[in-house]
């Protein structure tokens, strides 16, 4: 069990405690809560185990390797960026997925710059963004974010893959 599980889990089992500190009505409202989130979650984190095991089995190591491992320098991370700008969902599907190409040969760099683009290029984002904060301001995040992917990911491959 690694760090994060054994985080989360010690977390989980403090929340329990004390909602029954606090009393039953808590407990039961606590527990009416994991019903509806096992409910509004498990189909999705089905399809995302499904789509990590089957792309473990699909997409040879190395081609990913070879695309976006510490060799690829930074061609790898321009390909990650990219990757990571594409990449819809929030982070029930990208961490699994990069987790996945990180265990199959994708280099520190890519994946960071993957992660950076993710969070910062997100195209499935932009509509909204727009729709809500107007061109002048999504241009604006756009274009002063313009090489953080690239370069986030280029201080992480100079730091753990070179």
């Amino acid at each position: 069990m690694d760090i994060g599980t054994m985080v989360v889990l010690i977390l989980a089992v403090t929340m329990v405690g004390i909602a029954y500190a606090r009393g039953g009505e808590t407990a039961i409202a606590g527990w009416q809560g994991t019903v509806r989130a096992a409910r509004d979650f498990l189909p999705l984190f089905a399809g995302i185990l499904v789509l990590i095991g089957f792309s473990e089995v699909l997409i040879p190591r190395e081609i990913i390797a070879r695309w976006l491992g510490p060799g690829a320098g930074l061609r790898g991370i321009l390909i990650a960026s990219g990757i990571g700008m594409l990449i819809p969902g929030g982070p029930f599907v990208s961490f699994p997925l990069i987790a996945m190409l990180y265990r199959a040969g994708a280099g520190v760099g890519a994946v960071v710059a993957f992660i950076t683009a993710w969070s910062l290029w997100s195209l499935t984002r932009l509509p909204l963004e727009f729709a809500i904060l107007g061109p002048r301001l999504m241009v604006a995040r756009l274009i002063s974010t313009l090489f953080m992917p690239p370069l986030a990911g280029w201080i992480a491959y100079q730091l753990f893959d070179s």
